[in-house]
């Protein structure tokens, strides 16, 4: 799995690709890419909250 990070990089560099090309899909791809990315960065601080307080 990629990081959160990682997917939020990909997903500029396709949103800004597809706005170069004018492909709206691939700007669509890159929106979504950023939105997983940042998700997956809220998840793991939520992740590793809970295993400071347990641990």
């Amino acid at each position: 799995m990629t990081g959160g990070k990682t997917d939020e990089a990909k997903g500029r560099v396709k949103e800004a690709a597809g706005a170069l090309t004018g492909n709206e899909k691939l700007k669509r791809e890159g929106k979504v890419d950023q939105v997983v990315g940042k998700a997956k960065q809220k998840v793991k601080k939520v992740v590793d909250k809970v295993k400071n307080a347990l641990g």
